[in-house]
């Protein structure tokens, strides 16, 4: 099964150290178990060497001085090392081969039988007392010299495994060693170089650098983490794109703005102008009029500006109230300078028709759209601006029909919505091309003419509203913008205001 998570890589790694350790543990106790029972083994053996030892050195003084008790010794230690035998029979044959063990076995019997036999012979029969000695003696010499050299197989044993198991032990410690190393150097190329990769790509960004991370990792956090890190390029990227395209918006603005400002300035010079001129000799209402003037247009030059410098302002969205019909005027003052002499614009909007929504975001929608409307008209043409409240009873799409109604997303807004309609009898939008004018950075303007951004944003700023919008558009016969939007669901709260 492959591991595609690092905690299944880590979790394997220390599984493997486990149960290598584990491994090594259960080999060690196996090893010390086995020379454990050498060591015991080897006792038995050392005690059987001295057993034979005893019964020589029992056996020369019951030569020399013919005392019983010498006697009773020297059976008693040939019993015992007799026992040791037969007890034992597995523990000496792991030092000596079986055909010793039986012999050392038989050579026991022999000698017991010939004390038995030294014993029952007077010291009248000299001759063979001497020869039962002489081959009492050299049996017990071959039972000592078989005893002594199981003695030295198992010395020679027990330093071999002692030595094999300290080897045994260097290595599985290495093996460890190396197999910890190993793990440590996978989770380092795992782990370590990807968030190195990671931490090089974010001081670029913090330098002004985008670049996003293109890291073939399999592993899920890793790839968790790069898909999380592009993700905040791209709104980086993309809030810078948003401020650029509304920094362009911003100067189709600032140009109504300046024809729109002109206006009132210039009633506003010549009040003061007539003023000045006629001095003391015009009456009071006549002079009042002229102020109320002067009053009125300082008002609306105010509020000129003010309109610019919350658009210009840069804040997180606001749902606010919003009349929909004093927008939509507010947005057409702003682009009264750039609308030719050959083009007309009406507007049909309900007064009462209140929206809630954020008044920056979505004044840069309709000053998007009916700024394309205008450049699809080509110096003549009409632009129509319409709304019509309804009700919705759940997921629908924006008004519209015919094969050339392309439909963007999906509505979510239940109860009473608004659909509003911006059409222009232009040139329209060819039918290949209608389902990409809403991707980022498409156009079909020159190059430097156009981002690519202006419709991107406008349905990003719709979708942020929780509407949706269409688009319906025949080569020769114009094209129609159509936006979904929630209404403001106590209007009766809200009066038009200026």
């Amino acid at each position: 099964m492959p591991m595609n998570s690092l905690r299944q890589k880590i979790t394997f790694g220390y599984y493997a150290i486990g149960t290598l350790m584990v491994g090594i543990s259960l080999f060690a106790f196996v090893e010390l178990r086995l020379i454990e029972e050498k060591i015991l083994a080897g006792g038995l053996i050392s005690e059987f060497f001295d057993a034979t030892l005893e019964v020589r050195r029992f056996e020369k003084n019951y030569f020399l001085y013919r005392q019983a008790a010498d006697l009773v010794e020297n059976r008693r230690y040939i019993l015992h090392a007799q026992g040791l035998l037969r007890e034992n029979h597995e523990a000496f044959g792991a030092f000596a081969g079986s055909a010793r063990i039986a012999g050392l076995h038989d050579g026991l019997n022999r000698y017991a039988a010939l004390m038995d036999e030294y014993e029952l012979v007077g010291e009248a029969d000299a001759a063979r007392v001497e020869g039962l000695e002489a081959r009492i003696r050299k049996l017990g010499q071959e039972i000592v010299a078989v005893a002594e050299e199981i003695a030295r197989a198992k010395r020679t044993t027990l330093q071999t495994s002692v030595a094999r198991h300290r080897l045994a032990l260097l290595a599985s410690i290495a093996l460890l060693a190396l197999a910890v190393i190993a793990i440590g150097q996978i989770l380092s190329r795992r782990v370590a170089q990807p968030l190195k990769n990671m931490e090089e790509n974010m001081e670029a960004v913090a330098n002004g650098k985008l670049m996003r991370l293109d890291m073939p990792v399999n592993d899920r956090e890793i790839a968790s983490l790069v898909n999380a890190f592009n993700h905040v390029l791209r709104e980086l990227e993309l809030r810078h794109l948003l401020r650029s395209e509304k920094l362009v918006s911003l100067g189709t603005m600032l140009s109504g703005v300046a024809h729109e400002l002109n206006n009132p300035l210039s009633n506003i010079s010549s009040s003061c102008q007539i003023l000045m001129e006629e001095n003391d000799q015009a009456d009071a209402v006549f002079r009042r009029e002229m102020l109320v003037q002067i009053d009125e247009q300082t008002i609306r030059a105010r509020n000129i500006v003010r309109s610019l410098l919350d658009f210009a302002r840069d804040r997180e969205f606001k749902a606010e109230p919003l009349h929909l019909a004093q927008l939509i005027e507010e947005t057409l003052r702003f682009l009264k300078g750039q609308v030719p002499t050959q083009v007309t614009i009406s507007s049909e909007i309900p007064p009462d028709l209140v929206l809630h929504g954020d008044k920056q975001r979505l004044q840069q929608v309709f000053l998007n759209l009916i700024k394309n409307a205008l450049e699809a008209l080509e110096g003549a043409g009409e632009v129509r601006i319409s709304a019509v409240r309804r009700q919705v009873g759940g997921d629908s799409a924006p008004p519209g029909s015919g094969a050339h109604f392309h439909v963007l997303g999906r509505c979510k807004s239940l109860g009473e919505v608004v659909d509003i309609e911006i059409r222009d009898n232009g040139a329209g939008i060819p039918p290949e091309i209608l389902p990409r004018i809403f991707d980022p950075f498409f156009t079909t303007k020159d190059v430097g003419k156009g981002s690519g951004l202006g419709l991107f944003v406008v349905f990003e700023i719709i979708e942020e509203h929780g509407g949706c919008i269409a688009v319906e558009s025949e080569p020769g016969k114009g094209t129609a913008f159509l936006i979904r939007l929630p209404l403001y669901q106590n209007q009766e709260e809200t009066e038009p205001h200026g």
